[in-house]
């Protein structure tokens, strides 16, 4: 059996059938773990099983390009709270920690790095480095990946 192109059009939520904005609330409530079965999808969008199923394979929701990630390499001091404090600022000015990957620590130095969603953030990714570099127990911050 051969597998057959599918065709997508970008189409404004405001003119589409409810039963089709229905399947996608219900499909994003079951991505995001809100619900866990069909029928708790559908009952909470007030949709048909039918209805969902129907359209299910054909509706897809639409990312904004305007989602930016950062990964930044730390060298910290390996003392109790310094990562913490780190994290804490990021957290402060909403930036959105997506992973943290720290090596075992050396010489009283830990290699971390840290993936950071900045779409919400409150302040420039200049300064976000800026700031953190001035936190207590950063030996280094470098910027070594942006999407």
């Amino acid at each position: 059996m051969s597998k057959q192109k599918k065709d997508f059009l970008l189409v404004s939520k405001d003119i589409l059938p409810e039963a089709i904005l229905k399947t996608a609330q219900a499909k994003e409530l079951l991505a995001k773990f809100d619900v866990l079965t069909v029928n708790e999808a559908c009952e909470r969008v007030e949709i048909s099983r039918s209805a969902f199923y129907k359209y299910k394979d054909g509706v897809f929701p639409f990312y904004d390009s305007k989602e930016k990630i950062i990964t930044l390499s730390l060298l910290l001091v390996d003392r109790a709270g310094i990562l913490s404090n780190v994290l804490n600022y990021v957290a402060s000015v909403e930036g959105n920690i997506l992973t943290i990957n720290q090596g075992i620590p050396l010489q009283g130095i830990a290699n971390v790095s840290i993936s950071i969603e900045t779409e919400k953030m409150e302040e420039t990714v200049e300064g976000l480095l800026s700031n953190l570099r001035e936190l207590e127990g950063v030996r280094k911050i470098e910027l070594i990946a942006k999407s």
